[in-house]
């Protein structure tokens, strides 16, 4: 692999192995569900009633927007501030200060990618957050197409994995999200309780990250499933309003942008 480009979701795409023709119908879904095998998130509602044992979150942060630099933006300078040494230093501040909310941060460009030899077969990971500095900002991507999620600290990719994604019916959505609250212990009533680990939700329709049994044959309602033992890493990590970006086919090139 070219290790200038990479998809998005991760340095490489999973193995996708399909045995006998299988595929992911619904038929496995009614499968998963009387076993407790796979993912079991269309228990979003489970999630969502059991929020006083979560940690709230401040909506007004969850976006990343800065309420003061975006008044301060659009605020309309006065007319007489360039009559004055007083008024036109105001004003210069103003747009100095506009100007470096649009400054993109360094975390989040893309720095190094682990040395990934080969697909990512399903049930495996890959971590080293060595080359990483402790306080670089986290982000997480997932490509639909890759099959794998990446996690960048500082820039640096520090963890990949195949993941569980889901199915026409029930698809994991496109677009950023923040990481809207979290539970360590999670388990889906609506199927045989069956366990969701470390989940990390991302939309009030309970879309999540969490630990799963992560095999070939099984699909998720939506959420990304991920093995359990690497779901608990991001989990340590991940804070309140962090971003995860989910793409469908995206890739990106060492020095460029991921948020």
């Amino acid at each position: 692999m070219n290790p200038m480009l990479k998809w998005i979701g991760g340095a490489t795409a999973a193995t996708l192995l399909v045995f006998g023709g299988a595929t992911l119908a619904s038929t496995m879904l009614d499968s998963q569900a009387a076993t407790g095998a796979g993912d079991s998130e269309d228990a979003a509602m489970d999630a969502v009633t059991a929020i006083d044992r979560a940690i709230p979150v401040d909506e007004a942060k969850l976006d990343g927007s800065d309420v003061s630099a975006q008044a301060l933006s659009s605020e309309t300078v006065p007319s007489n501030a360039a009559s004055g040494p007083s008024g036109q230093a105001d004003g210069e501040a103003r747009l100095q200060q506009a100007s470096a909310s649009d400054v993109k941060d360094d975390d989040f460009v893309v720095k190094s990618i682990l040395p990934i030899d080969g697909p990512i077969k399903y049930g495996e990971y890959h971590w080293d957050a060595s080359r990483a500095p402790a306080d670089g900002k986290l982000v997480m991507t997932v490509d639909l197409q890759a099959r794998v999620i990446s996690v960048f600290k500082g820039g640096h990719e520090i963890g990949a994995s195949a993941v569980l994604l889901g199915t026409d019916k029930h698809p994991t959505p496109l677009g950023t999200f923040p990481i809207r609250y979290k539970m360590r212990h999670n388990v889906s009533e609506k199927y045989n309780n069956a366990p969701m680990p470390y989940s990390m939700f991302l939309t009030t329709d309970g879309i999540a990250l969490h630990g799963s049994d992560v095999e070939n044959g099984y699909a998720s309602h939506g959420c990304v499933g991920m093995p359990d033992e690497f779901a608990a890493k991001v989990f340590a990590l991940a804070k309140k309003g962090d971003k995860v970006i989910i793409t469908d086919g995206e890739t990106l090139e060492m020095g460029e942008q991921i948020l």
